[in-house]
């Protein structure tokens, strides 16, 4: 990710609505949602929503798919990474202890998946 994609993305999310639209999908990983439902449960009008999503999807953040005559929209989590990765990359700068804060407070969120073997 650069410089121009990071402030895409963080320009996308910097409306309350938006946001909120961010982290109801990402919650909804990894069936989406209808553009419709969306729209529902965060009380937005249907066409409002729709120019949200279309600013969320530009910037990469979301992804869709038609399924019959709904569109299904679900976060894509890979740009999300990138994105939190590329704000933390130089967070450091060397010193590991610096990061253990972040890292420790992201664990409880995503804990590692076990490796069965």
């Amino acid at each position: 990710m650069d410089d121009d994609d990071a402030l895409a993305c963080l320009g996308a999310l910097s409306q309350g609505t938006r946001l909120e639209t961010f982290r109801l999908l990402v919650r909804q990983e990894p069936d989406g949602l209808p553009a419709g439902e969306v729209a529902r449960q965060l009380d937005v009008p249907q066409n409002t929503m729709s120019t949200h999503l279309a600013v969320l999807t530009r910037a990469g953040l979301l992804r869709s798919e038609r399924h019959s005559r709904s569109i299904v929209y679900r976060a894509d989590l890979d740009r999300l990474r990138e994105m939190m990765l590329f704000l933390v990359k130089d967070c450091c700068a060397g010193r590991a202890d610096l990061c253990e804060p972040l890292i420790a407070d992201l664990l409880p969120c995503c804990p590692p998946r076990k490796v069965v073997q």
